[in-house]
């Protein structure tokens, strides 16, 4: 069954993530599939800020917290055979994947 494989994957760290989307492109390019991609799609950014200190009184001190989650986005015109093998990639726990097919 040929079909497109649409795969997004999500993570908060951007090393993480681009290692798995090489892992991807390594195998399309051995099984030669065609594929188009990878983008880089926007940054998410979080940010939240707290209080330093717990009570009214003192300094009135402020800390920002940041959490960035990175998105890349791939599709493959792919055979069963090349869909196995990115089902095997050994994935970090800092990674999401979300692959449609169609």
């Amino acid at each position: 069954m040929a079909g497109i494989a649409v795969i997004k994957l999500s993570s908060i760290s951007q090393k993480d993530a681009d290692s798995v989307m090489q892992q991807i492109k390594s195998i399309a390019t051995a099984s030669s599939v065609k594929f188009s991609g990878p983008v880089p799609l926007p940054t998410k950014h979080i940010s939240h800020t707290t209080r330093k200190a717990p009570g009214a009184d003192g300094s009135h001190t402020y800390e920002k917290w940041e959490l960035r989650v990175y998105k890349r986005l791939i599709q493959l015109y792919a055979n069963d055979q090349a869909l196995r093998q990115v089902m095997r990639i050994p994935v970090p726990d800092t990674v999401q994947i979300e692959i449609s097919l169609s």
